[in-house]
């Protein structure tokens, strides 16, 4: 299969929340003989590892550490992007995802901006070790407009996160996906974790750098 041929011999590093977990849920659906290994994580912020031993392809999905929202963790859980990223070599066989927004929307941008900071930071060491590997930004996306959510947690905040997403990374030889003009133009209906069909889109358009040997 094209896709298999493709993500051949390559490990995905996917980091973030959980509309990165989306990603990770549907390659594992998606890929050919891409096993998901059962190492008896959280359901919601992981760490899960996905392997296809036979074309030596890793997938793999850390949640991000503090603030998260969803579910109660252990402290010593969900780790920083940052730091994570430093554990990293890199190469042209190295692709990183990176999903860090939805958790903040509730709390100060300043506290936005600092993680920010120090994800750029780490982005730009592990392009310095090993400019050929693949790094990628999500940025926020639209989300479904409730009495509860529009009053603390609506897109008037997640549109502000955006923007300061986009010029942190800006100038950085990083790739942006721009999940917000992606859910934006699309028919269905907005929601904190896009439709399968989207979730699709924005795995073709990921394969479409991967793959462009």
């Amino acid at each position: 299969m094209a896709i298999t041929r493709c993500l051949k011999g390559k490990t995905l590093y996917m980091f973030g929340d959980s509309t990165m977990r989306q990603w990770f849920e549907y390659l594992t659906d998606f890929v050919p003989n891409l096993k998901q290994l059962d190492i008896y994580s959280s359901k919601q912020v992981g760490p899960f590892i996905a392997v296809d031993s036979t074309n030596n392809i890793l997938v793999s999905f850390r949640g991000h550490g503090p603030p998260i929202r969803s579910t109660s963790v252990f402290a010593s859980g969900p780790l920083y992007v940052a730091n994570e990223l430093d554990r990293l070599k890199g190469g042209p066989n190295t692709v990183v995802l990176i999903s860090v927004w939805a958790h903040f929307s509730t709390f100060p941008i300043e506290a936005y901006i600092r993680r920010l900071r120090h994800i750029r930071k780490a982005v730009m060491q592990l392009l310095n070790r090993e400019p050929a590997t693949l790094v990628v930004i999500r940025s926020a996306n639209l989300q479904k407009v409730t009495t509860v959510n529009c009053v603390s947690n609506s897109d008037w905040f997640s549109v502000q996160i955006d923007a300061v997403l986009r010029a942190m990374f800006r100038g950085i030889s990083v790739q942006l996906l721009d999940a917000w003009e992606m859910t934006l133009a699309h028919h269905l209906p907005h929601n904190i974790h896009p439709p399968r069909p989207i979730i699709k889109n924005m795995i073709d358009l990921i394969l479409s750098q991967i793959c462009v040997k």
